[in-house]
């Protein structure tokens, strides 16, 4: 017997579109979000898709004016810095715990993460870039055993994701993204806690300073 395949409802399938779209930057921070042409072209009723923006709201990528609707989340700068300051707490102190408890499957999902990232750059497929650039991250990040770090640290991230393929967007920061992952694994790879925890506050300050300029522009 084959394995089984739960097939997506109706909110899973809106919700998958929907974050592409964000993570394709067809929906651009700002953008508003129309309900009706949503649930039109997708062939589906308001209903899964009203459910799919709340969970969006919850994430952080989406938000709600009264009488208007939602739209694409749109960060300030100084959002955007807070965002990053809590980051660089969180996932400090997260990295430092990962170091001892660190498996060889650990390293080994961030170099196959790393490897998906660079075919996905060829192809210049922000979406996923972005989906294994999670996956990199997160593998060292969830070794730590602090679910509540790990918790929070992923919604700073959902809270930041529609500005991710407007970073990505520009082939230079490929290019460094992948220069900094491959330092990055090296020092997972050696157990080297404080180069780490150095190399990955250089890698969100490299990001900052990009996403600013994105901001500066807009």
């Amino acid at each position: 017997m084959g394995t089984f395949t739960r097939p997506q409802t109706a909110q899973q399938a809106v919700l998958e579109e929907l974050r592409r779209a964000i993570l394709a930057g067809e929906l651009a921070p700002g953008a508003q979000i129309v309900q009706e042409a949503v649930a039109e072209r997708l062939g589906l009723s308001r209903v899964p898709v009203r459910e799919a923006l709340k969970i969006l709201e919850g994430e952080g990528q989406v938000r709600y004016q009264a009488h208007h609707g939602y739209f694409v989340t749109e960060l300030d700068v100084t959002e955007l810095l807070e965002i990053y300051a809590i980051r660089d707490l969180l996932e400090s102190a997260a990295v430092t715990a990962a170091v001892p408890r660190l498996e060889v499957e650990d390293v080994v999902r961030m170099e196959t993460a790393l490897a998906d990232m660079a075919k996905a750059a060829k192809k210049a497929d922000i979406v996923a870039m972005t989906a294994a650039n999670r996956r990199f991250h997160f593998a060292l990040f969830e070794a730590s055993g602090k679910p509540r770090f790990v918790k929070i640290i992923r919604q700073l991230w959902d809270a930041s994701e529609p500005y991710r393929s407007l970073y990505y967007a520009e082939p230079v920061n490929r290019t460094v993204v992948r220069q900094e992952h491959k330092q990055i694994v090296e020092a997972a790879r050696n157990r080297q806690a404080d180069l780490l925890v150095k190399l990955l506050a250089e890698h969100r300050s490299h990001a900052i300073t990009r996403l600013r300029t994105v901001l500066d522009r807009s």
